[in-house]
């Protein structure tokens, strides 16, 4: 029965992102994912072969929902990375997931699909700056990879620089990182209307 293959896969995927973004992938039990999803770990072997597939799965799940829901514009990389910036207070397992990942397979090759992801928003950055609508300041893959990261700046933070920062509400903290891409990209002053 279709139907009831899919649940089972989505609960499990549903419980593997929050056992990997808690755990990591060394620390995160099967046993845990399968309890939460309601089956057995043997689901978890029969649809997705280990833990590494699951996690895969799961991280794959991750870009194709980022791409999704904040597709790259190039011609307003400002609000682009406050969307960004607003995704991933909104969804933390994310970037707790990609440090993971970061931390547990740096030795490993690219994740294909991200590789696509970045491709495609350098691919689209780099026609903004043919046309004239980014400066060509930066190469397409470095002012891309400046947007990513000041778009994840709150979700990577110490706690100790955290409480440094006055801006309370996600929406403040999404203006902020607008408007240092908007700096990053026209050289000039940037929006500072509203805030104190």
């Amino acid at each position: 029965m279709p139907g009831k293959a899919d649940a089972t896969r989505q609960r499990l995927l549903d419980a593997a992102l929050e056992e990997f973004a808690e755990y990591g992938i060394a620390g995160a039990r099967v046993d845990r994912v399968a309890a939460v999803a309601g089956t057995n770990k043997a689901q978890i072997y029969h649809y997705f072969g280990s833990k590494d597939q699951l996690f895969d799965a799961v991280f794959n799940r991750i870009v194709e929902g980022i791409v999704r829901e904040t597709p790259i514009d190039a011609h307003d990389l400002p609000g682009y990375a406050a969307a960004l910036a607003r995704g991933y207070e909104a969804h933390p397992q994310v970037m707790r997931l990609a440090t993971w990942q970061r931390l547990e397979r740096a030795d490993d090759p690219p994740v294909p699909l991200a590789v696509e992801s970045m491709t495609h928003k350098a691919e689209a950055i780099a026609k903004a700056q043919a046309e004239g609508v980014l400066p060509p300041d930066f190469p397409p893959g470095v002012l891309l990879s400046l947007v990513l990261h000041l778009a994840s700046v709150w979700t990577a933070v110490s706690p100790e620089s955290a409480a440094l920062v006055d801006s309370t509400t996600p929406d403040e903290r999404a203006r902020y990182v607008e408007d240092a891409v908007r700096r990053l990209i026209s050289g000039g002053p940037g929006d500072t209307e509203g805030r104190a």
